[in-house]
């Protein structure tokens, strides 16, 4: 089973693509398609038919997925894409650590 560099809840800056420099939350991830869905990024228009979910149908706008090598974790510093190191933590918990800032990106 492969894993991915980001998880569910992670800032994320996009590095490819028509959505290139937009930054957003992970609402879902898929780590056996190698994909992500960020908030706002990758915005597609579907056409749906009423349900009772959707009473009205039409055409819905929602957020498709996207590769995970085309995002970066986001700098809880100031936002730039980073790399992603690890780093024990003197209560012994292990957390994951910007390599550009040396911020804590675990909460």
């Amino acid at each position: 089973m492969a894993s991915l560099h980001v998880k569910k809840g992670d800032r994320v800056v996009v590095l490819a693509g028509k959505d290139k420099g937009k930054s957003g939350e992970i609402l879902s991830a898929s780590p056996k398609e190698q994909r992500v869905v960020v908030q706002g990024v990758n915005m597609v228009k579907r056409h749906t038919r009423p349900s009772q979910a959707n009473p009205q149908g039409g055409i819905v706008e929602k957020e498709a997925s996207i590769h995970v090598s085309n995002v970066a974790h986001a700098d809880p510093k100031d936002g730039k894409p980073t790399r992603v190191g690890s780093k024990v933590l003197e209560d012994g918990r292990k957390v994951r650590v910007a390599k550009r800032s040396g911020e804590v990106i675990d909460r």
